[in-house]
């Protein structure tokens, strides 16, 4: 009769046990054997095959480097996610890569794979408009999200005539996913605060606002303050708004809103001819997944990572990196 395996009852120490997580963690991660099988070879019991394994991570004789096949720069991601607490932050490499319409492409791209690949699936869904988010629409897979409900959660009506369709956002994601959109009719920015008043009572628009409300998803890129700004672009706001915008401290908008580097609204009188989702009722969702990308957009996302209001952010390395360095 075999003598019994002496790790069988207890575990040894010191340098025995090192010799032992080598071995375990050798079968295991080099020659792909349960953990099962290892604890027969060994005399083991599969707990004590799995503590050492978690020792042997512990101590450094086994290191794990994640490599995502897609490309990810895991290092930014886990800093974002220490500083600031996200749920998924996924960022991009850039490499020495400038042109701007290459990495708004990458970052959408990422995007899209980051809401095809939500699980459960959701039913309802709240996105903005502008270039990213046109951008994460052309990106998104046939057929990735059939019966999704897509609601415009801003206003989109341009007030100028525009070679693209920035503002066709939520007609493609519903397109692409199989499901159907419910849009918002109206200017993101009215003339004064009695006329936003006044459309949010209206039945209609207020159906469309409480949709956006009840959505537990919602998508948005985030919009530098800049002369490339779409407000601009759609004839909402002229080189004066951004000015005076620039000197009240505001970093950029977030649905259309504008806000300072602490995520607060920079302009209550802008503010309150901006009709939309609220920034406070992001705090009531269950996903809240900003895009970054691109030039001078690291103070608009660190604003809103500040603020709190993501759970998973989409950005480039550049645009991490300069995140980063706005840390106090």
């Amino acid at each position: 009769m075999s003598e019994r395996n002496p790790y069988s009852a207890r575990l040894p120490i010191n340098e025995q046990r090192d010799h032992l997580m080598v071995q375990v963690a050798k079968l295991y991660y080099d020659l792909d054997r349960t953990q099962s099988e290892i604890a027969n070879e060994l005399g083991l019991t599969r707990w004590q095959v799995g503590k050492l394994l978690t020792e042997s991570k512990e101590a450094g004789i086994v290191r794990i480097e994640i490599t995502p096949r897609a490309g990810r720069r895991t290092s930014l991601e886990v800093e974002l996610h220490r500083q600031f607490g996200v749920r998924e932050a996924i960022v991009v490499p850039t490499g020495e890569i400038d042109d701007q319409t290459l990495i708004i492409d990458s970052v959408a791209q990422a995007a899209a794979t980051h809401l095809a690949s939500l699980s459960p699936k959701p039913t309802l869904m709240g996105v903005s408009w502008g270039r990213t988010m046109a951008a994460v629409a052309r990106a998104l897979p046939k057929d990735w999200c059939p019966g999704l409900h897509v609601v415009l959660v801003n206003g989109s009506t341009a007030l100028t005539t525009t070679t693209s369709r920035n503002s066709a956002v939520a007609e493609e994601i519903a397109q692409s996913a199989g499901g159907r959109a419910t849009l918002l009719p109206v200017p993101a920015i009215l003339g004064s605060r009695t006329t936003r008043d006044a459309l949010e009572r209206d039945p209609i628009i207020e159906r469309v606002l409480q949709l956006a409300e009840e959505a537990p998803i919602v998508c948005f890129g985030l919009g530098g303050l800049s002369h490339q700004s779409v407000l601009l672009a759609s004839g909402y706001l002229d080189d004066g708004d951004i000015a005076g915008l620039r000197a009240l401290n505001s970093v950029g908008d977030i649905m259309g809103r504008f806000v300072d580097r602490k995520g607060k609204i920079a302009d209550r009188n802008l503010d309150d001819r901006t009709i939309g989702l609220r920034l406070e009722a992001l705090a009531n969702k269950a996903r809240v997944i900003g895009v970054a990308a691109g030039e001078d957009k690291h103070l608009i996302a660190a604003a809103c990572l500040r603020a709190g209001y993501v759970t998973d952010l989409v950005t480039d390395e550049g645009t991490a990196l300069r995140i980063l360095e706005e840390i106090p």
